[in-house]
């Protein structure tokens, strides 16, 4: 590894010289009307039958039970639920109802309104009208009233949205090994593009979800908002994280090379970063020579990897808004399943897939005619 230079690449293409600072407070937090809907939802979920009397010692367990009824649910999927209640009550407002207690019939225009609006309105896919509902579902839980989407006024609309409007899921392109070595090869060797090649390969390496990446400690309970911790030896890096299956451990082997081993590139991180407690990877001052405390957003993650395909001409050929659209977070994930030579079942373990049928969708078209039937048929 050669010294830091004060080379600073421009992740975003724009003068702001770190992309991360100039986020707005709506990318990462709930506005104030969701955040009280999803307390009001708490506040009527979580307290005392009518026939116990209020105490102190009562009222302190009361906020607690809510804090870990609040901790169920990762806080993105809190708040997405808190905008479709949101979005539920004002359609339901402005059509002269009521949302409570659920009306199958209602809730069943609204999903057509959803699908097919009036106005200017955007319209959903059925992918996002599924997760609307679901929203909805546990929004009636949280207030003691059940939604049966099996309802017929229910259940046949939507039936008929997925057999109207239903279209087969768009896939992130995977991230190749030539291109992962390309896009490290654009960043420079200061401390935020040492950060950047630590983030890229690590995900990479790992398979990890841009969440996984950024919830990193250094150590065990470092911080209250800790998704996982990271251990070094010899033989690479053990990542040790609260996905969204559970606890699971994910083995990232060092590298055939410096230039792209991900053990590497994180110890290097973290040596000139003069990181050893609390998020492995932050915010970086406006020069990009010091280290901050702030834990870095996943949408950093986002941007850098489309940034850098853009930097390193990946699919050059096709136009600009076409190659941004094409990659995301997913393309690390995607990119490892479908580029590892390996038995299905290690690339499965190492992306903590329950199936391999949910990891099968990952690789792609590693496998595609491999197994050839037509000949084996004798055609």
């Amino acid at each position: 590894m050669g010294s830091l230079t004060n080379n600073s690449t421009k992740i975003e293409g724009s003068d702001a010289p770190e992309d991360e600072i100039s986020r707005s407070p709506s990318d990462d937090a709930p506005n104030d009307d969701e955040h009280n809907e999803r307390e009001q939802a708490e506040s009527e979920s979580i307290a005392l039958p009518a026939h116990v009397a209020g105490s102190g010692t009562l009222d302190r367990l009361i906020d607690t039970a809510r804090g870990y009824a609040e901790a169920s649910t990762a806080e993105n999927t809190n708040k997405a639920y808190a905008a479709d209640w949101k979005h539920f009550t004002r359609w339901c407002r402005l059509k002269g109802t009521d949302p409570l207690p659920p009306a199958p019939e209602m809730i069943g225009l609204y999903v057509a309104d959803l699908a097919a609006p009036t106005g200017k309105a955007p319209t959903l896919s059925v992918s996002t009208i599924e997760r609307r509902l679901s929203g909805l579902a546990w929004n009636y839980r949280q207030r003691g009233f059940t939604l049966d989407r099996k309802d017929r006024h229910i259940a046949t609309v939507l039936a008929g949205i997925k057999r109207k409007h239903a279209r087969p899921p768009v896939q992130k392109e995977a991230i190749l090994p030539e291109d992962i070595q390309a896009m490290v090869a654009t960043l420079s060797y200061d401390l935020r593009g040492l950060r950047d090649r630590a983030i890229l390969l690590l995900g990479y390496a790992g398979g990890l979800r841009r969440s996984e990446v950024v919830c990193l400690d250094v150590h065990k309970d470092d911080t209250p908002d800790s998704g996982g911790w990271v251990e070094v030896f010899d033989g690479g890096a053990l990542l040790t994280l609260n996905a969204k299956t559970g606890w699971r451990e994910v083995e990232v082997g060092r590298g055939s090379s410096g230039q792209t081993c991900p053990v590497h590139a994180l110890e290097q991180w973290l040596h000139f970063a003069k990181i050893d407690f609390g998020p492995v990877f932050v915010r970086t001052s406006r020069d990009g020579k010091r280290a901050l405390e702030s834990r870095l957003s996943d949408k950093h993650i986002a941007r850098l990897i489309k940034a850098t395909v853009m930097k390193s001409g990946i699919r050059s050929d096709l136009p600009e808004a076409k190659r941004l659209a094409m990659f995301s977070g997913h393309s690390l994930r995607a990119g490892l399943a479908s580029s590892a030579e390996v038995d299905e079942r290690y690339v499965q373990k190492q992306l903590g897939h329950a199936s391999a049928e949910m990891t099968r969708r990952y690789q792609r078209r590693r496998d595609r005619f491999r197994v050839n039937l037509t000949k084996a048929a004798g055609l």
